[in-house]
């Protein structure tokens, strides 16, 4: 159930971190980045204690746009190293 959990998540939460990093990107690709966000937000969380991607809660939904907008900015970094 975890890994569904993250892939809801972060479809939704891809959409809302393209609004909050004013993303030019396409909706699709907003939408994989943030589906891997909310997996290496889940990730990070585990490393440091906390429970990642529990159920749908707050808490889990602020894990997963976390995520999201780390691994956009991520994104964006590696996409302008290469032009």
């Amino acid at each position: 159930m975890g890994i569904i959990l993250w892939i809801i998540f972060g479809a939704i939460a891809g959409f809302i971190a393209s609004s909050i990093m004013k993303s030019s990107s396409t909706l699709s690709w907003d939408v994989i980045m943030g589906i891997i966000g909310a997996v290496v937000g889940g990730f990070l969380m585990g490393m440091v204690g906390k429970t990642g991607v529990d159920g749908f809660n707050l808490y889990s939904f602020g894990v997963a746009v976390l995520g999201a907008c780390v691994t956009i900015y991520v994104g964006r970094q590696i996409r302008s190293n290469r032009m």
